[in-house]
């Protein structure tokens, strides 16, 4: 046995550790720890850009508005004193304020209701077998493409006052003219039109794709059982759609809170009115920011907007979650 021989290290049978065995040892313990990291970390780089996104565009925004709310910050001026609450209390002591909440709350519910029931309708109507369904199923979502200040000045000119299309159809009948630029539930009911003309098509495309992902057999065992087309639409199919119907509100809930094309090109001063008839909450934060050139108020308006949202998506996450413990005790 030579000196080099006593020196080199052994490996568990006795035998001498060829030169170099270290490093190798040491090399695959660190591939196996840079696998272990790849496969932890992975997925969370995966979906990195839509949160780096979100921090860049939607959650600095929201940050940065409540900072400016808080200041009395001007357009020109830029960035003034601290004020803390104070435009909180001045936007919550004006009237004009309350009463963009009651316009968008009304707005809201004009065009959510009948847009969700009407998307439930036209979808089992595409769902079922038509020639040329796929023209069909691209039609509905044409509205959609459409330009929402495209569609806000068609049915402007179609709910116009005197000579609008609308007005000659309901004086055709023997109906008096409807005021639908004076009378705010005729306002509300012309731009919740316009909402159900753009979405609607949207919504109904949602619906069927989860209508067809029902299994075929639960019909065909409905259609032995003896029932009809009617009588499997609402015992079969629109109890199998509940999550996509509660998608579908959430949605139109957050939407219809942020209505503002519509409304903004209603008439042509953008104020929503002589006597602000239909102005919403962020035609209202647009009057504050852009024409009294006041961001600060118009940043707590926008606040607030965000509250309300959040308060009603609260509400929507309780009822949704006691209409699912409901399914299941079922």
């Amino acid at each position: 046995m030579t000196v080099t021989d006593r020196v080199r290290p052994r490996s568990a049978g006795g035998q001498p550790t060829p030169p170099g065995g270290g490093k190798s040892v040491r090399r695959l313990a660190f591939s196996q720890q840079v696998s272990r990291w790849d496969v932890k970390l992975s997925p969370y780089l995966y979906i990195s850009p839509f949160f780096i996104l979100f921090a860049i565009t939607g959650f600095f925004p929201l940050i940065y508005t409540g900072w400016v709310s808080l200041h009395n910050w001007n357009l020109i001026g830029g960035q003034g004193k601290f004020t803390g609450l104070e435009n909180y209390g001045f936007v919550l002591a004006q009237p004009y304020f309350w009463n963009a909440v009651g316009n968008t709350l009304s707005i809201f519910l004009l065009s959510s209701v009948p847009q969700v029931v009407l998307a439930l309708v036209i979808a089992a109507v595409l769902d079922a077998n038509l020639r040329a369904r796929t023209f069909w199923r691209m039609g509905v979502l044409v509205p959609f493409v459409v330009a929402p200040v495209a569609v806000g000045l068609i049915f402007n000119n179609l709910f116009a006052d005197q000579f609008g299309l609308i007005n000659e159809i309901v004086k055709g009948l023997g109906f008096d003219p409807v005021r639908w630029h004076s009378e705010s539930l005729a306002s509300h009911t012309a731009i919740a039109t316009m909402v159900n003309f753009r979405w609607t098509g949207y919504n109904a495309l949602i619906f069927l794709a989860a209508m067809q992902a029902i299994p075929r057999d639960v019909f065909e065992a409905a259609t032995i059982d003896g029932a009809g087309r009617l009588r499997q639409f609402f015992s079969v199919t629109v109890p199998m759609l509940r999550p996509t119907v509660i998608f579908v509100v959430i949605t139109s809930t957050i939407g219809g809170l942020q209505i503002f094309d519509e409304a903004r090109v209603f008439d042509q001063s953008g104020l929503g009115g002589a006597d602000r008839q239909w102005q919403t909450l962020t035609m209202y934060i647009w009057e504050l920011g852009w024409g009294q050139r006041n961001f600060g108020r118009a940043s707590a308006v926008a606040w607030l907007l965000f509250l309300m949202i959040v308060l009603i998506a609260l509400l929507n996450f309780f009822i949704t979650k006691r209409i699912a413990s409901q399914g299941g005790r079922k």
